[in-house]
Parts: C-alpha cells; sequence; structure tokens
C-alpha cells in the first residue's frame, strides 16, 4: 500500500522562500497537492500558523476589508497567515500588502489554482513583495521516495496511461483511476479560464486540446486548428495561451543559433500530464494495444524533465529542434552557453546518433537517446 502522504519536492523551496516581508504565491492546476503542501509547512510551525480558505465567507469578510485594523485583528499574534484558494477574495493583493506593510514579523502564503487567476487578483500591489511557486502532477524524483527501481519500472505503463496527479497515483484500480481523471477534466480542466475569461464554448477548448493531443512531438500550425475548429487565427492564440497559463499544456519553440534550414516559427505543445491527455481522447487502452505509444513517451519524458529542472532550480532554455529537410530531435537544452541534446525513443535502435546536420552545427553538444532503460537517471 502506498503511503498516503508522498513527499513533495517544493516544501523544502517553500520553506526557504517563506520570509518576513514577502508573499509566497504557490500557484498550479486544480487537485495538484496545494492545500497538502501549505498544511504540512503549517504542521511544522503550529501553533503560530494560521490557515484560512479564501472560500470562507467569513475570512473573507476580513480579507476584502481593505481596512488594517480588521487584518490585524484577522491574523492576531500569529505570524504567520496561509491564505488557501485567495483567488477568490476581492483586491486580495492589495490587502496582502497591508498585511505585509502593517503587521511586523508576518509571514505570508497565498495559494490559487492557476497563474492568471491568481495573478489577476495579487497584481500590481505585490510588485517587489511576493515569491512564486508552481506545483504540478507528482513528479518521478517524489515518487521515488516510495519506490524501489523495480516498482517505479513496474509502474511505468500506468504513469504513461494514466498519469501522475496524486489521487491518481494512491488509487488502487485502474477504473477508478479512469473515472477520477474524467470527473477532473469535467469539473476542474476548464473551471478558471470559464469563470475568469468569459468564454462560452468549452466545446471548442475541449476540441482545441484533443487536436493538440494528437499532435504531440509535431509542429503545430494555428492556421490549421483555426480551419479545423471554425475559429479566427487570433482566437485560436488566445485559448492556447489561457490553457497554458491554467498548466494544462505548454509548448516549445525551435532551436537555432540563425542557421538556414532550422525551424524556428512554428510551436510544440505538450501535456503536463498524460492522464489528461488520453482523458481528452478517451484513450486508456494499454501502452502493448496502441499506436501513440512514441508520442506518450515523449510527453512524459519531457512533462517529467521539466519538473525536474523547476524544483531542483536547474533554469536551463528548452526547445525542440527541426529543420526543413526533417531531421529533428525532440529536446535542446541550453545552460550557460552549453547544449545538451536528446531524443525520446521508446524502442532505440543501437548507436543512435544525433542528426549530421546537428553534429555539424554544434560539435561540441552533448546527445543521447532516452528509452525505458535509462530514463530514471534523465528524470530524477
Amino acid at each position: 500500500m502506498i503511503d498516503p502522504y508522498i513527499p513533495q519536492a517544493q516544501l523544502a523551496r517553500l520553506e526557504r522562500l517563506v520570509t518576513v516581508g514577502k508573499v509566497v504565491v504557490v500557484y498550479g492546476p486544480r487537485r495538484v497537492g496545494k492545500t497538502t503542501l501549505i498544511r504540512r509547512y503549517a504542521e511544522k510551525r503550529e501553533p503560530d500558523a494560521l490557515v484560512i480558505s479564501g472560500e470562507d465567507m467569513g475570512a473573507r469578510e476580513y480579507l476584502e476589508s481593505q481596512s488594517v485594523d480588521k487584518l490585524k485583528a484577522l491574523v492576531g499574534d500569529r505570524r504567520t497567515l496561509i491564505v488557501d484558494e485567495a483567488q477568490h477574495a476581492r483586491e486580495i493583493g492589495l490587502n496582502l500588502k497591508l498585511l505585509v506593510d502593517h503587521v511586523r514579523g508576518l509571514r505570508i502564503i497565498a495559494t490559487g489554482s492557476s497563474s492568471f487567476d491568481l495573478a489577476r487578483r495579487t497584481g500590481q500591489p505585490l510588485t517587489g513583495r511576493q515569491y512564486t511557486l508552481l506545483l504540478l502532477p507528482l513528479a518521478q524524483m517524489e515518487l521515488r521516495s516510495i519506490e524501489d527501481a523495480h516498482e517505479t519500472k513496474a509502474r511505468l505503463d500506468m504513469r504513461l496511461i494514466y498519469g501522475s496527479y496524486p489521487e491518481v497515483v494512491l488509487m488502487e484500480s485502474d477504473e477508478q483511476r479512469r473515472m477520477y481523471i474524467k470527473e477532473l477534466i469535467n469539473a476542474y480542466l476548464f473551471k478558471d479560464i470559464l469563470e475568469l475569461e468569459n468564454i462560452r464554448y468549452t466545446d471548442k477548448l475541449r476540441r482545441l486540446l484533443q487536436l493538440l493531443a494528437f499532435q504531440i512531438g509535431r509542429q503545430v500550425s494555428i492556421t490549421e486548428l483555426g480551419a479545423q475548429l471554425g475559429m479566427a487565427r487570433n482566437s485560436v492564440e488566445r485559448y492556447l495561451g489561457l490553457l497554458e497559463r491554467a498548466y494544462v499544456i505548454y509548448s516549445r519553440h525551435g532551436f537555432s543559433r540563425n542557421l538556414r534550414k532550422e525551424i524556428t516559427k512554428n510551436r510544440r505543445y505538450y501535456f503536463y500530464d498524460n492522464g489528461i491527455r488520453n482523458g481528452l481522447i478517451n484513450n486508456f487502452n494499454g501502452v502493448a494495444l496502441r499506436g501513440d505509444t512514441g508520442a506518450l513517451w515523449e510527453n512524459y519524458i519531457l512533462a517529467e524533465r521539466l519538473k525536474r529542472n523547476l524544483y531542483t532550480g536547474r533554469l536551463s532554455e528548452s526547445y525542440f529542434w527541426r529543420t526543413h529537410d526533417g531531421q529533428e530531435i525532440d529536446l535542446i537544452e541550453e545552460l550557460d552557453g552549453q547544449l545538451r541534446a536528446a531524443e525520446m525513443k521508446w524502442s532505440p535502435r543501437r548507436n543512435a546518433r544525433a542528426p549530421a546536420a546537428w553534429r555539424r552545427a554544434y560539435p561540441d553538444s552533448a546527445f543521447e537517446v532516452i528509452h525505458p532503460e535509462n530514463y530514471l537517471d534523465f528524470i530524477a
């Protein structure tokens, strides 16, 4: 039986960032464990920590007051204030600024379900007074604390199909996982966008994501997406931007140092979680029964690498690489002027090498193929 609490990598970073006079804003998709994270933090500081929810009407009376006296009365003698779901309180940024400026020794954490959700409500008032922390579905580097190498490899197919949302990981049957992912998509995936951006066409958002789900690892044409959806190009771009800011998908640009043959115009889009991707296209078949295993593998490894780099503070820039004659590499990372290239292969060829054009243009770069026998060193 898996431990019901899986140690979160961002907890240590949260502890480092929480300081007097600053607000730490924790972003991320719904249901990835933000509330669990802040409660674990608070447990170590009881009875000093006050945890309240922006969904609580009584708490909102204070959080929306813009009254220093009322805000002081809210925190009392506590010196750690944690506001979960802070986006529900109006003018939350201004009120948190008042707390920071007028309550000596106060430390503040606020959580929100996505960046544009909470940013709209914190925004300018907290300029220079906040740190941000992104929380995503569980990373393999976190799961290794509860699994040995044999268990991890045995669960690889499950991760490719059902992803790594905390409750999905803890569930004991695939039927439960399928039902949970479907509910997550239907109840939460579009909630922030619909509420905050006055989007009426949920079916357009869903169809857009379905189209992207079938194009993992390929350049996406905004014009073609618009034609398939019956939408103007600027509307498609707006929807894509909102889905990125809600942490459903993320994009990568093509890498180039101005070589004429390199493609940089179009982007590639990936999902933060394989389970969400498969739920959107309603395909939970096992790896052996699928024709898209290569796409699943690429999406999984890139998302895990992203989480690893984020959680360890490795600030590399990430791209894909492709030439007009079809030579390509899935991932290029640039850090301190050094290039590292990686190709994701579910069934790699022996002695695989980087494309010839890449070797000629970037002879000093590192290159590796990531496959099921060596992937753990790359992501965990």
